[in-house]
């Protein structure tokens, strides 16, 4: 993830090293299969890298379809989306796990 980061960060910061390329795509890559990943903890190792990385691609694609469709492509505001989107894709999850940790046990 580390190197994903620096690729965020060369990529936003308009860097002009020749890493900032294969570095920002590690991390459209990387990012949201990672967030996917995560929500996938029933998966054996093989199904989940495989789920988690096809859906990367997606998450990649639909941000740049969406944007291409309303005419505002640009490099860092797609480094951004599919940041926001990797941040927002655990969210149920782990809402869903803080709820299941209160405990209403009142004989106890």
């Amino acid at each position: 993830m580390a190197v994903g980061a620096v690729g965020a960060v060369l990529a936003l910061a308009d860097s002009g090293s020749p890493l900032r390329g294969p570095f920002a795509l590690f991390f459209l890559l990387a990012a949201p299969a990672a967030a996917i990943a995560a929500v996938l903890r029933g998966l054996d190792l093989f199904a989940r890298v495989l789920t988690s990385v096809a859906g990367a691609v997606v998450v990649d694609m639909l941000v740049a379809q969406g944007m291409l469709g309303v005419h505002r492509w640009s490099v860092d505001g797609g480094i951004i989306v599919v940041a926001a989107i990797s941040c927002l894709i655990p969210i149920p999850v782990s809402v869903r796990h803080m709820r299941g940790r209160t405990t209403t046990d009142k004989g106890v």
